[in-house]
């Protein structure tokens, strides 16, 4: 199985960073991307990063081309995709809305519902519910270019919300990036299991 791991928006996406501009969405996601792939190598998974550009801000149909090519070279049902961000409930200042959410497109495969309540479950067990509605199955709906048009199972993260002060601070503290990795690489190698 190919993992592949779209660490999402790049340097110039406008906006996207906390409202005290101490936090910036691209760099955060890198933050997560980076390590993630890492220790899935390091258990002897097949993951790498669709995006590795800093500077660039990869448009979404060359990442959605990325995917989608290696789909065609291994088969759909040979890859993975999980897209990485951080959440924000509006267009500035500081807002009450908390929590861990992972996204499906809203015409997803099982195997994309079934991924995207892995992680859910993961992210709860270390205590990122949050205090939003949480859909029954766990996962919410949203056609994001990135999860709607790649042809492999696929889901998007978002991870805590950075215009919260609550999240935000366990954004940007070391132990809350190692729980996000973490709740990451346990979600993939659960759905990875199921399927055995």
């Amino acid at each position: 199985m190919k993992i592949l791991i779209d660490n999402g928006h790049g340097q110039n996406t406008p906006g996207k960073r906390s409202p005290d501009m101490t936090f910036y969405e691209w760099k955060f996601n890198r933050k997560i991307a980076i390590p993630l792939v890492e220790e899935l190598k390091k258990r002897g998974y097949d993951a790498e990063r669709i995006v590795t550009e800093d500077a660039l801000d990869v448009t979404l149909s060359e990442r959605v081309r990325r995917v989608n090519a290696w789909c065609n070279k291994l088969g759909r049902k040979n890859v993975i995709l999980v897209s990485v961000h951080a959440n924000a409930a509006g267009n500035g200042g500081w807002y009450n809305a908390r929590g861990f959410s992972v996204f499906c497109a809203k015409v997803a495969s099982d195997a994309s519902h079934r991924l995207a309540q892995s992680l859910y479950d993961a992210a709860e067990a270390r205590g990122l519910k949050g205090n939003r509605s949480v859909p029954k199955d766990r996962y919410w709906e949203a056609n994001f270019t990135i999860i709607a048009r790649t042809n492999c199972p696929a889901v998007l993260t978002e991870n805590l919300f950075y215009d919260n002060k609550e999240d935000l601070a366990i954004l940007k503290s070391e132990e809350g990036k190692k729980k996000i990795v973490d709740l990451h690489v346990e979600g993939i190698i659960n759905y990875l299991n199921s399927l055995s």
